[in-house]
């Protein structure tokens, strides 16, 4: 079958804190003295990008006045030509510069072996090049070639550049070792570049880097693997209308952060867990050509274990004898096959591992893993279940398979990993799919011969997606497996099916199924009597019927759990039912719901009930919030986020909501590079609706600071119906792209929409419906006055009716306490004040303008209250906007200084923008420009360590962050400081006071 082939990207990705560096080393940028220039050794594995970040060094050293000569290493093996690389260079020179060639060549005759029409075999002339060469002093040419290099670059420093010095022929290694040891630079810089992974211990190019790197003059740079943000981003470069998550998260795993694999495997749009595409397979399997046949043997029995194997493993499994087996470990070990690392060997690639795997027949395959099993079975050797269930898999012991996933469940489970035991799980409940009919006859208790209860193998399976954030996943499995019950499967399987069914659902925006109709129906099946069962299957509906609002019901229902709980000694159910009632008394006074919810959070760290401490900290940090204090919410939350990353549950319910709430309250108070921070999180790929939450909180930020987000946005709307609050935070993030767009029509559309959407998963009267009415009207509002009479009358028509539908939803509130919070009060405060300019704007009933200005000083007066930084700033400018126009110069004045003060530390331009933009000037800035720059506290930090030479990685480990999210800092930085590199942005921090 002909192979597609690969996709290539143009542009250099995750490489640009590497070519500050290089280019620094070197000093190409900021430009030094000729006196200074360095030397790079330019090392990395095949396919990392070398030659990429090469071609980027080149642009900027040509766009800085240098001229750049490459010359390339060619794998001839023992035919290659000595001094080819800079035969190629000469070649160039006589092209570019004659007059310097023929000069050079005139004073050092050894040159002209070098010209490339000097190599070319020509019949009898063979024979006297011979000769030629046979008297030649190798350092005549070696000073010859120093010599040229020096005369091209008194026109402008030149940059020699050789690739692929890993087949380099010993006379280059030894004109290079000449060059790069010189002690005066002569105006040109050398980059040699070669693979590591090609340097296997007996390689000749070993020692001359060792001795190289010992040069004074010469710095070794490595090139590491992209991190994963950056192989997503070229994934898109390559693919511009995106690969489902799941063949991108696979191209994130399998390609190690190598562009060539990333390619390659973005050619083959391969489905997760396929094999190696063609091309790619047979670029790696040549390594396997240079091995001998024990040293293949070894390896083809390490690729049925995967990426790691231990040498305890190995012996157990190879069929060969220890003598053999060292030697063969020693060969693949220096032939950089494998790599040893303490007391096991792995890949030194994982797809290398992949296409080994993949060429070994299907009988050598079943033999290998069956060698595993005995082995792990029978304790030969050391492992876990998790390798025991793929093993047996893999030789088709499904017994033995099954019940070792189901232990490799148990076990993630118990050190924090869902994602891990929802796999195991799932691969358990597919094995049994096809004796479900015999685990029904049998009445429900065991499954044949195996002791698996199918019904809590399928509630483990659906609680592990849960708490690795895929609820909906859990739903479905539930589902499928419920389809499959005979009719004859017990109630008590069923009633504890429906009940996790029902706890998924009511965690999600599902509609077509009716939580608290699955769950009554659980009670109903749940077996009578002093039943641990019943007693769980009560607390999870007294926690739906809680969420439905009914609470004296949920008390009635709590209560009933509670005392079986209790009676059957179920400590971390109690806690749980605990929790679940001390939330109700949020219909009484706030006080008495925080005391209640303290103790039940103190009652679950004392069982260890992870998951109801969990829910306990977010409903104290949700009570908090409401009232708008903001401090003990954040102290909540935090609490909550940290305690669900030990538990390794960052995405699971109540810990993901608590990372969540607190990136919102820290947008609110103007804390957002902490709020991006929040958004990145170390581990695991997000699940979707995750993912697609914090994506829509982010891009607020980024529009907020003038980043044109709206076609990022749209990509969030399938996620509206699958969870309400992205469409709360994306929809007005919509209106505003398109009110800079002017297209108010489209903003009251996003309105429309959005509020279609939360009504049939909610009901018609949500009360983020006020807030998406303000934002809609504000944008109609900006649009006025630049239409005519009659566009202007149905605009003001579309406002009225969003003023209503704002005030209707006040009028039906109903919270439990009675209470609207300073958020509800400020947002119903901006409607009026948005619709009032609106009026004014369009002259159609307006309104009297000691009533509009009223409104608006009221309005922020109301978010000063609610501490939402930058709608308060947005609020000063539009008033300082209607300030001025109604004559209010002074007060104009005060106002949109106070806002420019807020947005100039935001870093929000838009705002800027509209303050130039109605005439409110900027006080003058000092000449010093960038003693007037503000920095957060985290971009002051992270330029401390940055003036004191640390990498973006070296940064990110200190910081406790991504090293992206580093890469993100610091191109904010220089972009306030004016600066070209970080070197440069240290110097002005230094001089106008910005750091000591």
């Amino acid at each position: 079958m002909e192979t597609m082939p690969a996709i290539q990207s143009s542009t250099m990705i995750g490489r640009d804190a590497e070519l500050a560096e290089i280019a620094a080393s070197l000093g190409v940028r900021p430009a030094r003295a000729a006196a200074d220039l360095t030397d790079v050794l330019l090392s990395g594995d095949a396919g990392v990008g070398k030659t990429r970040l090469l071609r980027a060094l080149r642009d900027v050293a040509v766009g800085e006045g240098w001229q750049v000569h490459a010359g390339h290493c060619l794998d001839f093996g023992d035919s290659a030509l000595p001094y080819l690389p800079f035969s190629e260079v000469l070649g160039r020179l006589v092209v570019e510069q004659p007059d310097v060639v023929t000069e050079v060549g005139a004073a050092h005759p050894a040159l002209a072996r070098l010209l490339p029409n000097r190599r070319q075999m020509s019949g009898p002339a063979a024979e006297q090049v011979d000769a030629e060469a046979s008297a030649l002093d190798r350092a005549d040419l070696f000073r010859a070639m120093a010599a040229v290099l020096e005369a091209a670059a008194r026109r402008a420093p030149l940059l020699l550049v050789i690739e692929d010095t890993h087949w380099a022929d010993r006379s280059t290694r030894d004109m290079l070792s000449f060059l790069l040891s010189r002690l005066d630079p002569g105006g040109f810089a050398v980059v040699a570049s070669y693979r590591t992974d090609d340097l296997h211990r007996r390689h000749p190019l070993r020692r001359q880097v060792a001795e190289w790197s010992r040069l004074r003059g010469v710095d070794r740079i490595t090139l590491s693997p992209l991190d994963d943000d950056d192989v997503r981003s070229l994934v898109r470069e390559l693919v511009p209308d995106g690969l489902p998550d799941a063949e991108v998260a696979d191209v994130v795993a399998r390609a190690e952060g190598n562009a060539f694999f990333v390619e390659e495997l973005v050619s083959a749009a391969a489905d997760p867990g396929s094999v190696v595409p063609a091309d790619l397979a047979d670029v790696l399997l040549v390594r396997l050509d240079r091995l001998d046949d024990d040293a293949r043997q070894v390896v083809r029995t390490a690729s049925a274990s995967g990426r790691r194997v231990t040498h305890e493993l190995l012996e157990a499994t190879s069929g060969q004898t220890p003598a053999a087996l060292e030697a063969g470990l020693r060969g693949a070990v220096e032939m950089n096959v494998l790599v040893a690392d303490r007391g096991a060997y792995a890949f030194r690639h994982a797809l290398l591992g992949e296409a080994v795997y993949d060429d070994l027949l299907p009988g050598e395959r079943a033999r290998l893993h069956a060698r595993y099993v005995s082995a792990l079975s029978e304790g030969t050797a050391r492992g876990t279940a998790a390798e025991l269930a793929r093993h047996a898999r893999l030789a088709m012991d499904k017994t033995t398979a099954l019940l070792a996933s189901v232990r490799a469940g148990n076990e993630a489970s118990a050190v924090g990993g869902p994602d891990e035991a929802a796999y195991h799980f799932q691969q358990a409940l597919e094995i049994l799919s096809g004796d479900t009919e015999r685990a029904g006859r049998a009445g429900g208790g065991e499954l044949g011969d195996h002791g698996v209860d199918l019904s809590k193998l399928v509630v483990k399976a659906a609680a592990a997606l849960v708490q690795s954030g895929d609820p909906e996943r859990a739903i479905g499995v539930i589902g499928e497996q419920l389809e499959r019950l005979p009719a004859s499967a017990s109630d008590a399987w069923r009633s504890r099916m429906l009940s996790a069914q029902a706890e998924a659902l009511y965690i999600t925006e599902e509609i077509e199924t009716d939580a608290l109709a699955v769950s009554s129906r659980a009670v109903e099946l749940a077996p009578e009597g002093d039943s641990g069962l019943r007693a769980q299957v009560l607390a999870n509906h007294a926690k739906i019927l809680a969420a439905y609002g009914r609470y004296l019901e949920a008390e009635t229902v709590g209560l009933d759990a509670l005392e079986l709980a209790e009676r059957l000694d179920l400590h971390q159910l109690v806690v749980d039912v605990i929790t679940t009632l001390s939330g109700l008394k949020k219909a009484g006074p706030k006080e008495g719901l925080r005391a209640s919810l303290e103790e039940a959070v103190g009652r679950a760290v004392a069982a260890d009930a992870i998951h109801a401490e969990l829910r306990g900290r977010f409903l104290l940090g949700r009570s908090f919030e409401d009232w708008g204090e903001f401090d003990a919410a954040e102290r909540w939350f935090a609490s909550g986020i940290e305690r669900a990353v030990d538990a390794g549950l960052p995405w699971a319910p109540y810990g993901f909501e608590a990372r969540w709430q607190l990136a919102w309250i820290c947008i609110v108070r103007g804390e957002w590079e902490r709020a991006l921070d929040l958004m990145v999180v170390e581990g695991p790929f997000p699940p979707p609706i995750p993912r697609a939450m914090l994506t829509s909180m982010r891009l607020q930020v980024l529009q907020h600071r003038g980043d044109d987000v709206g076609a990022r946005v749209l990509g969030l709307r399938p996620f509206w119906r699958r969870e309400g609050a992205v469409a709360i935070h994306a929809a007005p993030v919509e209106m505003v792209a398109a009110g800079r767009r002017d297209d108010p029509e489209a903003a009251v559309a996003v309105y429309d929409d959005a509020v279609a959407v939360l009504s049939r998963i909610w009901h018609e009267w949500f009360s983020a419906r006020i807030r998406l009415a303000a934002v809609a009207v504000g944008v109609v509002a900006d649009a006025l006055e630049r239409r005519g009479t009659a566009e202007r009358e149905s605009m003001v028509r579309h406002v009225e009716r969003l003023h209503g539908d704002g005030h209707t939803v006040l009028d039906r509130y109903q919270d439990p306490s009675g209470y609207w919070g300073p958020e509800g009060r400020a947002w119903v405060k901006r409607l009026d004040a948005e619709t009032l300019r609106a009026r004014w704007r369009s002259g159609i009933e307006a309104p009297p303008l000691d009533v509009l200005v009223e409104t608006w000083r009221e309005t922020e007066t109301l978010f000063a209250d609610f501490g939402h930084v930058h709608e308060q700033a947005i609020v000063q400018t539009r008033l300082a906007g209607i300030l001025r126009a109604t004559g209010d110069v002074a007060g104009a004045r005060e106002l949109g200084d106070r806002a420019r003060e807020t947005a100039r530390r935001l870093g929000a331009q838009p705002l800027l923008d509209e303050l130039r933009a109605i005439g409110s000037a900027a006080a003058p800035r000092s000449p010093e420009g960038a003693g007037t720059v503000t920095l957060t506290t985290r971009e002051r930090e992270i330029l401390d360590h940055v003036a004191q030479g640390r990498t973006n990685g070296e940064i990110a480990k200190l910081l406790y962050i991504s090293t992206k999210t580093v890469s993100v800092h610091v191109s904010n930085i220089l972009g306030k400081l004016g600066a070209s590199g970080r070197t440069e942005a240290a110097a002005i921090a230094r001089r106008t006071g910005l750091l000591d």
